[in-house]
């Protein structure tokens, strides 16, 4: 009876709204769409400093779309200039400008949704008389940078019972602005668009896993699933994020710490936003062959086939948990390994990770967003005091994790006598507490100037200024034929590609295994290979052009073994040039590098390649076409094609 009254108590206590607390609540959804605005006003901020962009021109503007940046915004405008939407579609449909001689559907090969749903709503929308179509774009990123703010607040709030939590949540995203995010000078990079969705997503599930949420638990499954869905169409990674989202759950569950049907639920919403994608992206294949897909699959058909998991003694459950899960994966790889035979799926260039790295591999590798996190990250994160509560939160977190598992396996006995020793030595060793107080900075003196360093950054005005690139578009623009095909660095074409519209031969969407052994081939204009043999190359790709940039022939911003140049070499087995080591079985070229052999104009160079256009950064030559060998028993004489 006393439980009874008890819990009914608590429950009319959950249920009371006072004005206090409607107040207090108000207060705290104020302040989180307070610092969401603040966020996305402080990184439009930073963005016009940086570029003034609203004081350049049009193809300056243009330029600053950086790599693939250029080619997703090329999409957005494109849209925009089709004479209807539905032409616009079937464009994008049967698009044969991005990739020359192929004819390939965009909607399925690349996630550029976005760019097609904000093209149709800027042309729905009465707003084109006094808002520019870049600013309509730029501006709904920098506005999802204001959901992934109050997303981490509510996640905050919900997590620790007060909005003061998600208010400190977003004061150390905007403090950690160099670490958390890049939007401000990478706008149209697929990540800034899926992060706040996958954000709301983790929101979600925070709420759906919170208890005495009945009456909002279906609407928590619809909300789970719309941010999968949003999260998944506009980012082609979502797999590997997902992949460990399927993994925590594994992990949970196995433990006992999730309810069956939470388990599959959130399994279920996995699956649902996938074939949602698949679906919208036109039976794309590498959703279907997907690993998070094979595992879902896999984990769901052996916890039904072993109802009897959780039951037992210790030795026997131990038993069944490793047999559970020696299953699960067993079976994931074969069904991944199936879906890949039957499919007609290109395997991602991330398979290489587990085999000696190719050209393909390196070439994403030695870019610092690729690789290692530097150790500087930490020093800055330190800084504004993120690191040091993190971490403890982190680690009392997991210890409590741990014993709610050691409880469901039933090792107390065993675990409390050893917990007895590490806390008797935490205490009194000298050594644990010197550490901590080294790495809390307690004997030195720390200055933190939060404010001065924002006002710094808001205050520090520049330009965008890049006359080289400028003068190489509007060249191309106005000197060469609207259905030229030029190739270059993948960087490059992309903007090429949105500034004058000219077709290319590899761009930087590298998730097809055709495009990147093309753009491995087209990239030999910076290998040490002979002017005949680049010549094939190119045009085997239809170039009719070729851009050479002196910043990649002659490149110093990365090591050594990292230069594009270097990964070439290696490829080929020649050795890499400048000082250093190579592998004993690397052998000279034969050849000359050939972007800097094709400047010295010697005959076997002017005889397939033109000059058309050079400044003190690029270097574009037009490729000639052979000439048609004639028997000499036809009386016709030779022609030029």
């Amino acid at each position: 009876k006393y439980k009874l009254i008890k819990k009914k108590k608590t429950k009319g206590r959950d249920c009371d709204w006072s004005w206090e607390a409607i107040i207090w609540t108000s207060i705290g959804w104020s302040v989180s769409v307070g610092l969401g605005l603040l966020c996305c006003i402080y990184v439009a901020t930073l963005h016009e400093n940086d570029l003034w962009f609203s004081n350049i021109k049009e193809v300056e503007r243009e330029i600053s779309f950086r790599t693939e940046c250029g080619l997703y915004y090329s999409y957005y405008k494109q849209m925009l200039q089709a004479p209807s939407i539905q032409e616009g579609l079937s464009d994008l449909i049967h698009d044969n400008l991005t990739e020359s001689k192929r004819t390939i559907n965009l909607l399925q090969r690349m996630n550029i949704y976005q760019e097609v749903f904000l093209s149709v709503l800027y042309r729905s929308l009465p707003i084109q008389s006094y808002l520019e179509p870049v600013y309509f774009y730029i501006y709904t990123v920098f506005s999802l940078q204001a959901v992934y703010v109050i997303a981490l607040y509510l996640t905050a709030w919900l997590l620790s019972g007060s909005w003061l939590a998600g208010t400190l949540t977003g004061v150390w995203y905007i403090l950690n602005r160099v670490d958390t995010t890049r939007v401000e000078f990478t706008i149209s990079l697929r990540e800034n668009w899926s992060l706040p969705f996958l954000a709301l997503q983790v929101t979600a599930i925070t709420c759906y896993l919170r208890p005495q949420l009945t009456a909002l638990q279906q609407v928590l499954v619809w909300l789970m699933y719309v941010t999968t869905f949003c999260f998944c169409l506009t980012w082609q990674f979502n797999q590997f994020i997902l992949l460990v989202q399927a993994l925590v759950i594994y992990t949970l569950d196995c433990v006992d710490l999730l309810t069956t049907t939470q388990v599959t639920t959130l399994y279920l919403v996995q699956v649902s936003g996938l074939l949602s994608v698949w679906l919208l992206q036109f039976c794309n294949s590498m959703i279907l062959g997907s690993l998070v897909l094979s595992f879902i699959v896999a984990a769901l058909f052996v916890r039904h086939c072993q109802s009897g998991l959780k039951s037992g003694s210790l030795l026997v459950r131990l038993g069944k948990l490793l047999l559970h899960s020696a299953m699960v994966f067993l079976l994931t790889f074969t069904i991944n390994y199936l879906a890949k035979v039957l499919l007609p799926l290109l395997p991602s260039f991330f398979s290489h990770s587990l085999f000696p790295l190719d050209f393909d591999a390196s070439l994403y590798l030695c870019e610092e967003a690729f690789g290692l996190l530097p150790l500087d990250t930490l020093d800055r994160l330190a800084s504004t005091l993120l690191l040091h509560p993190y971490s403890l939160t982190l680690l009392l977190l997991s210890g409590m994790l741990a014993v709610a598992a050691l409880q469901n396996l039933r090792m107390k006995y065993i675990w409390t006598g050893h917990m007895c020793a590490v806390a008797a030595y935490g205490v009194c060793g000298k050594e644990l507490w010197t550490l901590l107080l080294t790495t809390l900075r307690c004997n030195s003196k720390v200055l933190v100037r939060f404010w001065p360093k924002l006002m710094e950054e808001l205050s520090e005005l520049r330009e965008f200024y890049d006359p080289d690139t400028v003068e190489l578009m509007t060249w191309i623009s106005t000197k060469t034929p609207k259905r030229a095909v030029f190739a270059g660095s993948m960087q490059l074409l992309a903007g090429i590609k949105l500034c004058t519209g000219r077709v290319l031969t590899n761009h930087p969407h590298y998730e097809d295994k055709d495009l990147r052994e093309r753009t491995k081939q087209v990239y030999q204009v910076y290998a040490c290979r002979s002017p005949e043999e680049v010549h094939d190359i190119l045009r085997a790709a239809g170039a009719d052009y070729v851009v050479l940039e002196n910043s990649i022939c002659y490149e110093r911003r990365h090591r050594r073994g990292c230069r594009l140049r270097d990964l070439l070499d290696l490829a080929n087995g020649h050795i890499m040039d400048g000082p250093g080591e190579n592998d004993p079985d690397l052998a000279p070229a034969s050849h000359p590098r050939f972007c800097e052999a094709i400047k010295t104009d010697t005959v076997a160079y002017t005889a397939l390649f033109t000059r058309t256009f050079q400044n003190k950064t690029f270097h574009v030559y037009r490729v000639k076409k052979k000439h048609k060998k004639i028997p000499k028993s036809s009386p016709e004489p030779s022609a030029t094609q």
